[in-house]
């Protein structure tokens, strides 16, 4: 069995996020050139980061990516990728050669001394559940075709990974109450924090941030190395501030996207303790400052997202969603002007999917964690 094969089972062995980020990047550079990686999960409605493993010397100049992915046009944008024919691409490819016309190759690459650049888009599902970035050091040759090819076969396994490992553990499995609401706020353990506020300046430099906000962006962590270690150092609860470069990267692109969108943004990630929070970004009076409200989710927030993580199609998944909110087979037929015999098929095969044998059992697994009524 050759170093791909290995990598892509390694890709069905169960690991988490930031396991599987370490062991795909240092198996990667056993089959090709590898000089700096950025390794990111997305949320898969926005293709915004929720968290990210990144080499030196591109953690230094996250934010200028941040801000060249968010605010620039330039070639090979994840969120193009994503949605495009072919979700994997060089800078060679995309720019015929002319890597100097790629802003982001001229004002952040180019000064660290890195040339050519491979991204990919990684797929599940027909959703976008991580990127990855991968550099090579300053030289005439790119990345050959042969070597694209070998990330873009292995693109759809990492994606698949990826979304297999934000599914809930069995240990999260709560019983279902059946007074639960799409208002419902869900907790995977430990102590129920509330809403926080963080605030940002134009540079999306930390001002301020509320103590609930401090719990959930020590929750979020910061970039990760490949070996694990942060990158940047994690937040301190007990510090009285943090530096720019401390805030988890999903704080930034947030704040980054509702900058160059001038609109609300909104990006929802799962902690490290299993916790579905959402943040919302939005502008401030007229002086540009930003606010960011980091909040746990509620059932009905959470949405086609627990039904995505499950590889729902989006025929099951507007069934099933109606059936987590309450609705008779009859009245699906009514809302959805299906026939009965369709419904029940759409309800099998997300009962197959999910692993479940009742509605009941349905609803339990689909919403898990400790329940706080909100």
């Amino acid at each position: 069995m050759d170093r791909l094969e290995v990598l892509i089972q390694r890709c069905y062995a169960g690991l988490d996020a930031d396991q599987l980020r370490s062991e795909v990047l240092a198996r990667l550079r056993g089959v090709l050139t590898v000089d700096a990686a950025f390794f990111a999960t997305v949320d898969p409605a926005t293709v915004l980061f929720t968290s990210a493993m990144v080499d030196e010397p591109l953690g230094a100049v996250t934010e200028q990516f941040i801000a060249n992915e968010f605010g620039q046009d330039d070639v090979n944008k994840f969120a193009v990728l994503a949605g495009g024919r072919d979700p994997v691409r060089s800078l060679g490819q995309a720019t015929k050669g002319d890597w100097g016309s790629s802003p982001r190759y001229a004002e952040v690459m180019r000064p660290l001394g890195l040339g050519d650049e491979l991204r990919a888009a990684l797929l599940s599902n027909g959703r976008c559940w991580g990127v990855l970035c991968l550099h090579r050091e300053k030289a005439q040759a790119g990345f050959a075709d042969h070597e694209v090819q070998l990330v873009r076969r292995l693109a759809p396994h990492l994606g698949e990974a990826l979304r297999l490992g934000l599914r809930p553990t069995a240990s999260e499995t709560q019983e279902f109450d059946p007074g639960l609401t799409d208002h419902t706020v869900w907790y995977a353990g430990g102590p129920r924090v509330g809403p926080g506020v963080v605030m940002l300046d134009t540079r999306l430099r930390l001002q301020s941030s509320s103590a609930e906000a401090d719990h959930w962006l020590s929750e979020l962590g910061a970039s990760r190395t490949p070996g694990g270690r942060p990158h940047l150092q994690a937040h301190n609860p007990q510090a009285d501030n943090l530096r720019a470069g401390e805030l988890p990267v999903a704080v930034r692109a947030v704040a980054a996207r509702m900058q160059l969108d001038q609109a609300t943004a909104r990006v929802k990630v799962r902690t490290r303790t299993g916790d579905w929070l959402q943040l919302q970004a939005s502008r401030l009076g007229e002086d540009g400052q930003i606010v960011v409200v980091i909040e746990p989710v509620t059932a009905g927030q959470l949405g086609s997202l627990l039904l995505d993580l499950h590889g729902l199609t989006p025929a099951q998944q507007r069934v099933t969603g109606l059936l987590l909110r309450g609705y008779s087979t009859r009245q699906i037929v009514e809302r959805l002007c299906l026939s009965p015999h369709t419904v029940q098929e759409h309800v099998r095969a997300s009962f197959d999917k999910v692993g479940v044998g009742s509605q009941r059992e349905l609803v339990s697994v689909l919403l898990r964690g400790s329940a706080s009524r909100g």
